[in-house]
């Protein structure tokens, strides 16, 4: 099975933080936000791996070349126009072949056990499998709409009513089936192959229990760079990876007197004399005033981005 990376995205909702870096290289709890998909096709035994790019692509490109591919085999799918989620995989048809692969965004973190995801979807021979998440708050994000124990819409998109209060994830194990109904031009992988399949096959999913978090926003930054600092998954993704994630980066500089109190600080980062600083990001390079008071906050250069 091969893996595929969605890495192509603008980030828009992370700006100004993704002015500085493409969002599959901002850090989450000192780790690369893309380790932790490369973290999961490790665990999985995947080692031939497809991302696509369009937003910044060359950072992408060197952040692996320089890291020798993390030991897999990596090809790279350039989009000049971004193509979307749909469009993106679509333009891969030929290098993805004849098998089942595995889909994941750049942009998420989970403790995904894909062997037993891979295993209900082989059991069923199922087209494809999505991987949901009960969320408390379902409705505001979108939830997927589930009958008769298969996904029948998503987001209400085909007008069946059905709510569930599951969420997808961003992650799937597809077959060849998906490409039937996805579009070449930019295109939702939801709104096309998903509901191509729900509409004319089926779809299964498979229901996740562990950790999922995003980082689509600034707040969702902070929350998941928090909630991972010294985690297991985290530690995971950086030995994976070849990174270091504890929460006080080894590079940064933190001087006496600074009161520093459930909080993550980059690499290459600093914290003045004095400073206060608490539930709060230090993106790499980030700088702390002496004496400033800094709470619940993301710190990128020396702007403090509140949620």
């Amino acid at each position: 099975m091969k893996g595929f990376i969605l890495a192509a995205g603008y980030g828009e909702r992370l700006r100004p933080v993704t002015d500085v870096f493409p969002k599959p290289l901002v850090p989450v709890a000192n780790v690369p936000s893309i380790c932790y998909a490369i973290s999961l096709m490790a665990s999985a035994g995947i080692s031939e791996v497809i991302v696509n790019l369009h937003y910044r692509p060359e950072a992408i490109r060197s952040f692996f070349e320089e890291r020798e591919n993390f030991g897999l085999r990596v090809s790279f799918s350039y989009e000049p126009q971004i193509l979307g989620t749909g469009g993106g995989v679509m333009k891969c048809r030929e290098a993805i072949g004849e098998d089942d692969f595995l889909l994941v965004n750049s942009d998420i973190v989970m403790d995904l056990d894909v062997a037993a995801l891979v295993r209900s979807h082989r059991e069923r021979s199922s087209p494809g499998t999505v991987v949901l998440y009960r969320a408390a708050d379902a409705a505001s994000i979108g939830q997927a709409g589930i009958r008769g124990g298969r996904v029948v819409d998503f987001k209400n998109y085909l007008g069946s009513g059905v709510a569930s209060g599951l969420v997808y994830t961003g992650a799937a194990v597809l077959s060849p089936s998906i490409f039937r109904y996805l579009e070449k031009g930019f295109s939702s992988i939801v709104y096309t192959g998903y509901t191509g399949l729900i509409t004319h096959e089926r779809l299964d999913f498979y229901e996740h229990e562990g950790l999922w978090l995003d980082i689509g926003t600034i707040r969702s930054l902070r929350t998941a760079s928090l909630r991972l600092a010294g985690t297991p998954l985290a530690n995971r993704a950086a030995a994976d990876s070849g990174f270091d994630a504890s929460p006080v980066a080894l590079t940064a500089r933190v001087a006496d007197g600074a009161a520093v109190v459930d909080s993550v600080i980059g690499d290459e980062s600093e914290v003045g004399a004095g400073a206060e600083l608490a539930g709060s990001v230090l993106l790499p390079g980030a700088r702390v005033e002496a004496g400033a008071r800094i709470t619940n906050a993301v710190v990128l250069g020396g702007e403090v981005l509140k949620e």
